[in-house]
C-alpha cells in the first residue's frame, strides 16, 4: 500500500505546524485554553499531547464522556492519557442525557445510527457547556481521511473550534503519534468511535484506513483516476468508486450550511 509517511524532518516540522496554529487560534479568540474530548483512540490522545506541547498542561482541560456502550479499556485509556499529561480532566456520564432525549421521542430508539449519533452531538454539547463556562475553545480530534468520507457526525464530533490534526491522513497520525511519544499500545489500537456497542470504523467504513489513506492521496486529493488507482495500489475499482462516492455524499459535512444566492 503506498506510504505517505513523514521524515523526521518533516515530523517535526508537522508538530511545529500545529502546536503554533492551537496557539495562534487560543490567542486570536482571547481564550483561556482548550477543551477536548478523550476517548482513548489515537486521535484524541495525539490531540491532546499537541494541545499541551502548545498550551501547557494547566490551559488543557480534558473531558471523558462514556456511555453504556464505551468499553472500560478505552475509558480507562482515556483517563490514563489526561493523568500521563497532567491535564485537569472530568469524566460525566453521557447516558443519562442520551435516554432523556429518546424518551422525549422514543420513535428514535430502535435506529441504532440515530441513537449513536445523539451520543456524539450530547458529547458536543458537553464540550461547549465547560468550554463556555471556562472561557477555552474547544479542539476537534477529527483527522484528514474521515473528514474526506464524511465519517463523522455533522454537528457531533464535526462541532469544535479547530482542527489541530484535520490535515494528517491517519497513517500520518499514528506516526505523529509515536513520534511525540504516545505508548505504543495507544499508537496500534483498533480504532473504534464506540457510538454503539462492538462498532469499529473499518468495519463500518467497509475499507481499511491504509487502502482508505492511499485511495484519498491518489483519487480523491490526487490525480489519478479509478483505473489507474486501481492497478496502482493492487485494490478493485469498486472500492476506488466507494471511496470516491463517500467523498462526494458527504460534501455537506465539509461546508458551512447553504442559503440561496441573493437576488439582489
Amino acid at each position: 500500500m503506498l506510504d505517505l509517511r513523514f521524515s523526521e524532518e518533516e515530523l517535526e516540522r508537522q508538530r511545529d505546524h500545529i502546536t503554533t496554529f492551537v496557539r495562534e487560534r487560543i490567542e486570536a479568540a482571547g481564550a483561556e485554553g482548550a477543551v477536548l474530548g478523550l476517548s482513548g483512540g489515537i486521535d484524541s490522545t495525539l490531540t491532546a499531547h499537541l494541545a499541551v506541547d502548545a498550551l501547557g498542561a494547566d490551559a488543557v482541560h480534558g473531558l471523558v464522556l462514556p456511555a453504556h456502550v464505551s468499553t472500560e479499556g478505552n475509558m480507562s485509556d482515556a483517563e490514563r492519557v489526561a493523568q500521563d499529561l497532567e491535564i485537569s480532566y472530568d469524566v460525566i456520564e453521557i447516558e443519562p442525557i442520551v435516554d432523556s432525549l429518546l424518551a422525549a421521542y422514543p420513535e428514535a430508539e430502535g435506529d441504532r445510527e440515530t441513537v449513536g449519533n445523539a451520543r456524539a452531538r450530547v458529547r458536543a454539547v458537553l464540550n461547549y457547556l465547560v468550554a463556555n463556562d471556562e472561557g477555552r475553545l474547544v479542539l476537534g480530534t477529527g483527522n484528514r481521511s474521515e473528514a474526506a468520507v464524511g465519517y463523522f457526525t455533522k454537528y457531533g464530533d464535526g462541532a469544535v473550534d479547530c482542527h489541530p490534526i484535520g490535515n494528517l491522513y491517519k497513517q500520518q497520525v499514528r506516526q505523529l503519534a509515536e513520534h511525540v511519544g504516545v505508548p505504543e499500545e495507544l499508537v496500534t489500537k483498533t480504532p473504534t468511535a464506540e457510538l454503539w456497542e462492538d462498532q469499529t470504523d473499518e468495519e463500518e467504513m467497509g475499507v481499511s484506513y491504509d487502502a482508505l489513506d492511499a485511495i484519498l492521496a491518489t483519487h480523491v486529493d490526487g490525480p489519478l483516476s479509478v483505473d489507474a488507482t486501481s492497478r496502482l495500489l493492487a485494490v478493485d475499482e469498486e472500492t476506488v468508486e466507494k471511496v470516491r462516492r463517500m467523498y462526494e455524499a458527504s460534501e455537506h459535512k465539509r461546508n458551512a450550511p447553504p442559503a440561496p444566492e441573493p437576488l439582489f
